[in-house]
């Protein structure tokens, strides 16, 4: 077929459907109940479990199935979410395109994904430059998770980018970040480890360690395990935050960014240490989507990152 011929063929189907129907399928699947997702609609109940019947006759499935005193996602209904999000996402970004930007009269929501790191170390200073210079623009920051990182082609197509380090993403434009230093915190109270902490040290200790998967790790850590570092792994936690609580009044470290452990420094209880090994610097970078290149509100987004980089 045709690409012209396919075109017309998705026409077709889309004049098919209506799609405010992704708007309920959204809500239904967050809220797991049709009452309260017609509440949030803003619509009837029987509305709400009119649109949920239709959604099952498109998608010949239940979508939605009780267990016990509450629903549950099918399992189609659990693949579709993440899906759904990031489809109204890119909707509502056709619709918020526009030929100019004008940053003190604009109302549009710019969209970053990042981990607790990228927000206080970018999302921080950007909200405020925001605040400044565009009262009416609204930072949204969100949270990454794994599913996002894998699925970057299609993450990037619904938000204004990702803040991640080099060696996730690969194709994609972005804007380097100044590098930033790996250190290791362990318990102030830890009399297991003296003055230097040693790769003998690390081997022998229980970890605390963040997005622990095949596609979500620290990159310094896999540097770790080259060294011959084989983590006993106590916790995993997909916050770079919570990781000093968790080491302290325990036998355990962990690996954190060097300008977040000084932040962190006052907290009693954790020691910050230099990471033994020839560990490489953490190079993260602003990635975004090439079909939002030429938005001028995005060119301006792009702008100020810039800025923030530079300093």
């Amino acid at each position: 077929m045709s690409d012209s011929g396919a075109h017309a063929g998705t026409t077709r189907q889309l004049r098919n459907l209506d799609l405010n129907l992704l708007v309920a399928l959204e809500t239904l699947l967050d809220e797991r109940n049709v009452s309260r997702a017609a509440e949030r609609l803003g619509v009837s109940q029987p509305s709400a479990s009119a649109a949920l019947g239709r959604l099952r006759r498109h998608f010949d499935d239940p979508l939605l199935r009780r267990s016990g005193n509450r629903y549950e996602l099918t399992p189609l209904a659990a693949h579709l979410r993440p899906l759904v999000v990031s489809a109204i996402q890119s909707v509502q970004r056709v619709f918020d395109a526009a030929p100019t930007f004008d940053p003190e009269t604009a109302d549009r929501t710019f969209t970053l994904v990042v981990t607790d790191y990228g927000a206080l170390r970018v999302g921080e200073p950007l909200a405020r430059l925001l605040h400044e210079r565009a009262p009416g623009v609204q930072l949204r920051l969100e949270q990454n998770t794994p599913y996002a990182v894998d699925h970057a082609d299609d993450t990037l197509r619904a938000v204004d980018g990702i803040v991640m380090p080099h060696g996730f993403i690969t194709g994609m434009p972005a804007i380097d970040f100044p590098t930033d230093d790996w250190v290791c915190v362990c318990s102030a109270d830890n009399a297991e480890i003296g003055d230097e902490l040693t790769l003998d040290d690390l081997r022998r200790s229980p970890w605390v360690v963040t997005f622990h998967g095949p596609t979500a790790f620290t990159p310094a850590l896999r540097q770790l395990q080259i060294l011959g570092v084989e983590p006993r792994i106590d916790v995993v936690v997909e916050s770079f935050l919570a990781v000093p609580f968790l080491v302290t009044g325990t036998r355990r470290v962990a690996l954190l960014q060097k300008s977040l452990a000084e932040r962190l420094r006052p907290i009693d209880g954790v020691r910050v240490m230099p990471c033994p090994g020839d560990i490489a610097p953490l190079k993260e970078a602003l990635w975004w989507h090439p079909i939002h290149t030429a938005d001028p509100a995005h060119a301006w987004l792009r702008g100020v990152v810039e800025e923030i980089a530079a300093r």
